[in-house]
C-alpha cells in the first residue's frame, strides 16, 4: 500500500475518535475566559478534525505527484472525506450545535453525487472533482471549524460567523450538486 493510501486510511481511523471526543464527556473540564467558554474533549476534537482535513489535500498531492494514484486510492479518498463530513455533522446536530436540515442537506448531496460517481465508474469514467466542488469542501470545512471552536473569535465581537457558515455550506453543496448533475446528465438512465 502506497503512502498516499495510508494518509486516507489514517483519516478514516480518525473519524471515530473524533466522535468519542464530541459525543463521550470525559470531564476534562471547560476553557473559558470573559464570555467564552469550550469544553477541552472539543478543542480535541476540532483539532483532530483539523489534522484529519487538511490530510485531504495532501494524500491527492503525494499521489498525483509520485505518480501512484490507485484504484483502491479513488475509491478511499471520497470515501475518507464523506465519512469524516458526515460524522461530525451528525454529532454538531446531536450536540444541538447544528440544525439538522443543513446536516441532512449536506449529507443526501453527498449520497447522491457518490451515486452519480458509481454510475460514471460502471462506465467506464471518473468524475474529476469540479471547482464548485472544491469550494463546497472549503466551507464545509470552515464551518465545521467554527462550530467545534464555539464560533471563536467571532464570538468577541457578536458576529455569528458559525451560522453564516453553516447556511453557506449548505447553499454551495446544493449548487454544487446540481453542477455535478447537469455536466453528467449523459450517465443518468433514461429510460
Amino acid at each position: 500500500m502506497n503512502l498516499a493510501n495510508k494518509i486516507t486510511i489514517v483519516r478514516i481511523m480518525l473519524v471515530p475518535i473524533i466522535m468519542v471526543f464530541l459525543l463521550v464527556n470525559f470531564n476534562l473540564g471547560q476553557l473559558e475566559f470573559e464570555e467564552y467558554s469550550i469544553s477541552y474533549n472539543q478543542i480535541i476534537a476540532a483539532v483532530i478534525f483539523i489534522i484529519a482535513a487538511s490530510t485531504d489535500g495532501l494524500d491527492g498531492y503525494i499521489a498525483r505527484k509520485n505518480k501512484i494514484v490507485t484504484n483502491l486510492g479513488k475509491l478511499l479518498d471520497p470515501l475518507a472525506d464523506k465519512l469524516l463530513v458526515a460524522a461530525v455533522l451528525i454529532s454538531l446536530v446531536s450536540m444541538g450545535k447544528l440544525d439538522a436540515l443543513i446536516a441532512i442537506v449536506i449529507i443526501s448531496r453527498e449520497f447522491a453525487v457518490t451515486g452519480l460517481r458509481q454510475i460514471a465508474l460502471l462506465e467506464g469514467s471518473v468524475m474529476a472533482a469540479s471547482a464548485w466542488g472544491k469550494w463546497k469542501t472549503a466551507i464545509q470545512i470552515t464551518m465545521i471549524i467554527s462550530i467545534l471552536l464555539n464560533n471563536f473569535p467571532f464570538n468577541f465581537i457578536d458576529f455569528r460567523f458559525d451560522l453564516v457558515s453553516a447556511w453557506a455550506a449548505a447553499l454551495i453543496t446544493v449548487y454544487s450538486g446540481i453542477d455535478y448533475f447537469v455536466k453528467n446528465k449523459h450517465l443518468i438512465p433514461v429510460e
